[in-house]
């Protein structure tokens, strides 16, 4: 379990000055110009916006699922900056430290609930599968190749007359290409197996399985997204996101597609998890969706105008003034 102690002292997430331009064809289209967000541990944070204001685009880069310009500031998570132009550190960062909540949900649709719920678990942790599959494809290289020599002379597969060297490299060599591709195809079908054995039972079926039941899904583990609720949809979905326990909860419009009573359920989960010491950043548009939150940093055309405490019930509208901070 991650250390989910509240600390009021070093923010967790910090983007500083933070730029995104879009290109649509010859078009630049900028969409944030210098918006800078702290998260601190154990905050529940609402960004909120109209459409348009960036608010989406600002999530998306503090989770890494896109990376700011090149003039932009940086992004830090516990003091140290996330390098997004390294894949093995984003994709931990992504996978381990972040997990993510989309608008529309994106279920795999051939994945069963429980197979959904999983994939966070069952992504390998660290560079072992890649190495593993370079050792086997190097292991196959070297006996194909070997075998390639044995065949261009001990063997005789070539005759006698044709048995140069430059023969029998290219001979070697295409059975070295034939060894590793072989390799490879035998340790992913090793791996495939493994996985599937994995979706049945382990660490993270279990997992799986307790957080969806504290979803009420207990009963649709074998239902295909398809056959769900768009309520149940999204409650998979954050269990997805849950599934590697990871630090921060970033979601984009949780209650976006979702009728008033079921988009009040979610964000009742939502309030649980945060209790038990769960940080949450969430996009919305709707001023008593973002009256569930500690915070709401108000965005208006790419650039932070407002971050203020929340001081409002639940459910009501949050006044534009209200808080301690404004951003001018």
């Amino acid at each position: 379990m991650n250390d989910r102690t509240p600390n009021t002292e070093t923010p967790i997430l910090e983007g500083e000055d933070l730029r995104k331009t879009y290109r649509l064809g010859r078009v630049k289209v900028p969409v944030l110009h210098g918006a800078s967000v702290s998260i601190k541990q154990g905050e529940w944070v609402a960004i909120l916006g109209a459409s348009g204001s960036g608010k989406s685009t600002l999530l998306h880069l503090l989770a890494g699922l896109d990376k700011p310009d090149i003039d932009s500031g940086d992004i830090r998570y516990r003091g140290s900056k996330v390098e997004l132009q390294n894949g093995g550190e984003t994709n931990h960062y992504r996978n381990r430290t972040i997990g993510f909540v989309f608008q529309f949900y994106h279920l795999l649709p051939e994945l069963d609930v429980l197979e959904n719920g999983m994939l966070a678990n069952l992504v390998p942790r660290g560079r072992k599968s890649g190495l593993l599959i370079l050792v086997m494809a190097l292991i196959g290289a070297v006996i194909g190749a070997w075998l390639g020599l044995l065949a261009a002379g001990d063997w005789g597969l070539l005759p006698l007359e044709e048995r140069t060297s430059v023969r029998s490299i290219v001979l070697s060599g295409a059975c070295a290409v034939i060894g590793s591709g072989t390799m490879i195809v035998l340790i992913q079908m090793v791996q495939a197996v493994i996985l599937r054995t994995r979706m049945r039972s382990g660490e993270a079926a279990d997992v799986a399985r307790s957080t969806l039941g504290d979803f009420g899904l207990d009963q649709r583990y074998r239902h295909r997204p398809r056959e769900l609720s768009g309520g149940e949809r999204q409650r998979v979905a954050i269990a997805r996101a849950l599934g590697s326990d990871p630090d921060l909860l970033l979601a984009d419009e949780p209650t976006g597609n979702l009728d008033e009573q079921t988009g009040t359920e979610i964000l009742e989960l939502l309030k649980k998890k945060h209790e038990q010491g769960l940080t949450i950043v969430m996009v919305t548009h709707d001023p008593k969706v973002a009256s569930y939150a500690n915070r709401v940093v108000r965005l208006k055309n790419g650039r932070v105008v407002a971050d203020s405490v929340q001081n409002s019930v639940v459910g009501e509208m949050p006044s534009p003034d209200e808080g301690h901070e404004t951003v001018g």
